[in-house]
This record gives C-alpha cells, sequence and structure tokens, in this order.
C-alpha cells in the first residue's frame, strides 16, 4: 500500500487541527449563530464519533480524517461563509463608524457635516439619524450649491430633510443669494469655470464651504471622504487635523469603508440615495463635468442593487472617475479634487484689495466713464477681490501707483461684468487699462505684472501717443 509522505501528512494534521481550534475559537468568541458556515457537521458530532483529533492520533487515522474533512461538501459552505463574513465586516464598520460619530457629536460644541449627497454621505445621513443627532441638532447639516449641479441634486436634498426632520444650511458664492443662479451669472460669469477652473473651485466650492464653516462656527467637521476613493487619500484615518486654520479637527467616519461596503449598506436600511445611481452614476458632482460610468449607463444600481457590471464601479479608485471630466489643473496635470479638502484652502480673502495707498477706488460706471472722457491719461485696473491672480499683483499694482506719474485706479468689475465687457476690454480677471487722452482704451495684454512691467508700457504708450 501506498503511503503520503510524512511532510503531506503533518500539513493535512494541522490543517485538520487549525479547523477544529478556528471552529471552537469562532464559537467561543462571536458564539454559534456566527459560525454556521463553520464545519457545521463537526459541531453536530457526538463526543468520540469520527472524531476530527483522536486522544492519541495516528498518522493515518489524523489523514484519513483530514480528507474526509476535505470531502464532506457539509463541512465547509463558501458562499454561506461570504455572506456571513460580509454581514460581520459591515456590522463592524457601522459599529466604528458611529463610535467616530459620537466623539465628533458630543465631544465637540459645533460638529457639522458638509453633506455631498453621494453614496458615502447618504450613509452618514442615516448613521447620523439612527443616533438621533439630526433631530437633536448635534449635529448640523450643510451643503454647497455650486449653481452647476444636476437639479436632481437639491431636489434630493429636500426629500432628504423631509425624511429625516432636518434642515441644512445651504451655502453658495459670495454676495449671491441662495438658488439665484441669474445672480450668480451676472456676478461672476456663466462661463467662469471655462475661463479658469481653480477660480471657479474658490468662488463656488472652496469660500462657501469655509465661509459655512466659519458661520456655522465649526470644531469639527464631519465627511465622508475614504481611503478607498484614491491614491490622494489612500492613507487617511478617522480623525485628522483639518488644513484649516485655528485646529479644526476632521472626523472621517467611514474612511476605511469601500465602496461596495456603502451600497451593501444603503442596501441594508434601505437608506434614500441619490437618484443619478439609478441612471449610471457612482458619484455625483456638477452637472457640467460629471458623467456616468462606464458612459454608456450600463452600471446602475436600482431597487437597492445593482444592474449591470458593478465593477467599473467598484474598482479601487473607480468611485470618483466619473468626476472632473474634461478638466485639467494650471499645471495641465488631471484634476481629481475641487480644492476643499487641500492645505490652503482656509485662504479665502475675505477683503477688498487696494485699501490704503495710492491706487484710488472708482465707484460707479459713471464715475469710470467720466474718467474716460477726462481727456487725462489714467490706468484702470479692473478687478474681482477674489481672484487669485489679481491677489497676486496687489503689491507690485501699488508699488507701481506710487511713481506712475498719472492716476491710477482700480474698479471692481466682477459686479458690472457688462459694462466692463463693453467699455474696458475685460473678460477675465485682472484687466489692466492704460487710458489715452483722447479717450480710447488700451488693454495691457502680458501676464507680466511686476511695477517695472507696468511702468515700461506706460513708457511706450507715451512714445506713441507722443
Amino acid at each position: 500500500m501506498h503511503l503520503p509522505c510524512m511532510t503531506s501528512t503533518r500539513h493535512l494534521l494541522r490543517a485538520a487541527t487549525m479547523k477544529t481550534y478556528s471552529t471552537s475559537a469562532i464559537a467561543a468568541l462571536l458564539g454559534s449563530p456566527y459560525v454556521s458556515a463553520f464545519a457545521p457537521s463537526l459541531l453536530a458530532r457526538p463526543a468520540g464519533r469520527h472524531a476530527v483529533v483522536p486522544a492519541s492520533p495516528s498518522p493515518t487515522s489524523s489523514l484519513s480524517s483530514a480528507l474526509s474533512m476535505a470531502n464532506d461538501a457539509k463541512v465547509f459552505d463558501q458562499e454561506a461563509f461570504i455572506s456571513e463574513s460580509r454581514e460581520m465586516r459591515l456590522n463592524h464598520l457601522e459599529e466604528q463608524a458611529m463610535f467616530a460619530l459620537k466623539i465628533a457629536a458630543e465631544n465637540y460644541g459645533n460638529a457639522v457635516f458638509p453633506n455631498a449627497l453621494i453614496a458615502g454621505d447618504v450613509v452618514i445621513t442615516h448613521l447620523l439619524d439612527r443616533m438621533g443627532y439630526l433631530k437633536d441638532g448635534k449635529v448640523k447639516i450643510m451643503v454647497v450649491d455650486t449653481f452647476h449641479l444636476f437639479p436632481e441634486t437639491m431636489d434630493f436634498l429636500r426629500e432628504i430633510e423631509e425624511h429625516y426632520g432636518f434642515k441644512a444650511e445651504v451655502f453658495c458664492a459670495e454676495g449671491v443669494p441662495v438658488g439665484d443662479k441669474a445672480a450668480y451669472d451676472k456676478k461672476y460669469g456663466a462661463d467662469l469655470w471655462r475661463e479658469d477652473i481653480e477660480q471657479y473651485d474658490k468662488v463656488c466650492k472652496v469660500e462657501p464651504f469655509q465661509r459655512g464653516l466659519k458661520t456655522l462656527k465649526t470644531d469639527c467637521m464631519i465627511n465622508g471622504r475614504t481611503r478607498w476613493q484614491g491614491f490622494e487619500r489612500a492613507w487617511i484615518d478617522q480623525f485628522e487635523n483639518a488644513p484649516i486654520g485655528g485646529g479644526l479637527a476632521k472626523c472621517n467616519p467611514i474612511a476605511y469603508w469601500t465602496l461596495e461596503d456603502t451600497f451593501d449598506y444603503i442596501a441594508k436600511y434601505k437608506v434614500p440615495h441619490h437618484p443619478l445611481h439609478a441612471k449610471g452614476y457612482p458619484s455625483i458632482g456638477d452637472a457640467k463635468d460629471t458623467i456616468p460610468i462606464p458612459e454608456d449607463g450600463s452600471t446602475r444600481f436600482v431597487d437597492y442593487k445593482f444592474e449591470g457590471d458593478k465593477t467599473p464601479w467598484l474598482d479601487y479608485a473607480s468611485e470618483r472617475k466619473g468626476r472632473f471630466v474634461g478638466l485639467a489643473n494650471k499645471d495641465g496635470s488631471t484634476k481629481t479634487e475641487c480644492g476643499i479638502h487641500v492645505a490652503g484652502a482656509e485662504q479665502t480673502f475675505d477683503r477688498d484689495l487696494w485699501v490704503d495707498g495710492k491706487v484710488q477706488n472708482i465707484a460707479s460706471n459713471e464715475e469710470a466713464l467720466e474718467i474716460i472722457k477726462s481727456g487725462k491719461e489714467a490706468v484702470i485696473a479692473v478687478y474681482a477681490p477674489w481672484c487669485q491672480f489679481c491677489q497676486g499683483m496687489e503689491d507690485e499694482y501699488a508699488k507701481y501707483a506710487e511713481s506712475a506719474g498719472v492716476p491710477v485706479y482700480k474698479f471692481r468689475g466682477d459686479e458690472e461684468r457688462d459694462f466692463v465687457m463693453e467699455h474696458l476690454n475685460t473678460k477675465s480677471f485682472p484687466t489692466v487699462n492704460f487710458v489715452k487722452s483722447d479717450g480710447s482704451v488700451v488693454k495691457y495684454d502680458s501676464e507680466a505684472r511686476s511695477a517695472e512691467d507696468f511702468a515700461k508700457f506706460q513708457k511706450s504708450f507715451e512714445k506713441s501717443t507722443a
């Protein structure tokens, strides 16, 4: 008779023993309901009959038992194990997330949840409701309306406000009434995102986001970022310091969840979720740069289950593949963040420019026209105080004004777009103009904006009019 080698026998003995220990350990730690997938026939066997590890095991008898286990279909139900493991994982993630939320809500005075209404955020909303923090107001909900969201997004916000019984604080671009897209277009321009995506992010996302946190006196910001969303977030923990002055805490309660975990949770509790998931969108941002994944919309989340191939959504870092489509940063790199969660986000410059010094203010359209038609030379910078490029030339333009030899003005153009386009050559900010004595206006068409550059252009302008 051919006997297996002793090495193989030892491996099989170890496997049999480990299965017994694993079953016993799991039963002791978790209780019998959690081990139905682990060798149920072993748990039911009477002592002494077909024992897995006899009191005095011999290599052949142990081998026989191990092989019997391996060939017994009742010993291990793989599908049951996977199902129970998923449930165990989700239970753990829920408890872990609620523990983080409890710390955020009860150890800080003003915890705020900026809610983007995407899959992870609706999970957090549901968890907060389960814990009673929405109704008792311990956690406030904040929403940023960029004026470029899908129509379904703000409708969905109203739906969950009614469902959970809370009222969100909505913030939008500075100086614009909530919900007034026409006022936004008039002040900032409907195509700001095409002209300068960084300025668009600052005006429509970062500044209102920061203003919202300040208005609500936030000391702990709750958000739905996860490690699964991409390499920029692969190392985040449940708590961290936000890149905002003043020591603001940031709570990431679902930091360790995958996107699949969030949809498992949504299905488990029948959580209200964004209607665009049913139309092929794994994540939802601005309508102008968010697309379904795959683009044909063949992957969908409908009636709390996936239709089509779910892997395009659930692969690592795939959640936001449909976001920021066609957008690039100034350095040409692919855009993956809107700026809210990056260092320097607190620099929103809620102040005017050139308050002191030789730069004079033009207070109205009528005054601007008087200067143009005065028959005197002058320099006018058309600016927006929120524009980083205007901020960037602030010191040099002020320095130039000290010795320019002609009056140097500033005119805030973001509130008078039609006028500055017609009379001051302005399509973007900043635009510097030299006014001739004959009333014509010459645009300074250069990105070089030092005091010396402005002075050189003035001299060339003077020669051309001599």
